[in-house]
C-alpha cells in the first residue's frame, strides 16, 4: 500500500484539523523517531509509515472519545493519547506506563510540544488512583485483564475504549457478567491494510 500524507489521511477519516494541530502532529512524529534510536518505543522507523500506523490508527477513535478526562494505559510511545490531546486540546489527557524511559518521553513530548492538557505518569496502572469517563488501550492486554486492572479509575457511566486489531471475539466472550459490550467498531485506518477495531464497553451497574 502506497504511504499516505497525513492530510490525506484526515480527509479520508473525516476528520478537519486546524494547520496547527496537524504541524503538531507531525511534530510529534518526529519526536517519536528521534527518540525511538535511544528509548526503542516502537518497532516502526518508517516516517511515512509513521503516519498511516501511528498517528492515523490513534486518530481513527477520536469520533468515539467522549468529552470527559482520558486516561490512556500503557501509553509507551504515547499512542493513542497524544494525537488525541492534539487532536482534542480541550481533552484531558493523563497517560501512564510502568516503563520509565517511556513515561520520561511522554513527559517531554508533552512539554516540547506544548501539550497543557496532557500528564505523564510513571505507575502501575493497579496502583494509580483517581476517576476518568474514558480508559484507552492500544495493544496493552487482553480485555478483560485490561478492565480488572483498571476498574477502581472508571468513574460512574464511564467506558472502556479498547483499540484491537482482528474482532476480539473469545476475549469479549470471556468477559464477566457484569461488563456491557456498548459497540463494537470496525475501522478503517487510511493506508493501513490490516484489521482494526474499537471495542466501547461499560461496567454493569
Amino acid at each position: 500500500m502506497k504511504p499516505i500524507t497525513l492530510s490525506e489521511g484526515l480527509a479520508a477519516l473525516g476528520l478537519d484539523l486546524p494547520d496547527v494541530a496537524q504541524h503538531k502532529l507531525l511534530a510529534f512524529r518526529d519526536l517519536l523517531l528521534k527518540w525511538n534510536r535511544t528509548y526503542n518505543l516502537t518497532a516502526l522507523r518508517d516516517p511515512e509509515q509513521a503516519i498511516s500506523h501511528h498517528l492515523l490508527d490513534s486518530l481513527a477513535i477520536l469520533p468515539y472519545v467522549g468529552p470527559g478526562a482520558l486516561l490512556d494505559v500503557g501509553s509507551g510511545g504515547g499512542l493513542p493519547g497524544i494525537p488525541l490531546a492534539i487532536a482534542r486540546p480541550e481533552l484531558a489527557v493523563s497517560m501512564v506506563d510502568t516503563v520509565q524511559k517511556k513515561a520520561t518521553f511522554l513527559q517531554q513530548a508533552a512539554i516540547e510540544l506544548g501539550l497543557k492538557n496532557v500528564s505523564a505518569h510513571h505507575a502501575r496502572v493497579e496502583e494509580m488512583s483517581g476517576q476518568y469517563a474514558q480508559i484507552s488501550s492500544r495493544a496493552f492486554a487482553e480485555i478483560g485483564l485490561f478492565i480488572s486492572l483498571t476498574r477502581h479509575l472508571l468513574a460512574p457511566g464511564g467506558r472502556w475504549l479498547a483499540m484491537k486489531g482482528v474482532r476480539p471475539d473469545d476475549e469479549l466472550q470471556a468477559l464477566s457478567a457484569d461488563i456491557t459490550v456498548e459497540a463494537i467498531i470496525p475501522l478503517a485506518v487510511p493506508g493501513l491494510a490490516a484489521e482494526r477495531h474499537l471495542i466501547i464497553l461499560k461496567a454493569g451497574s
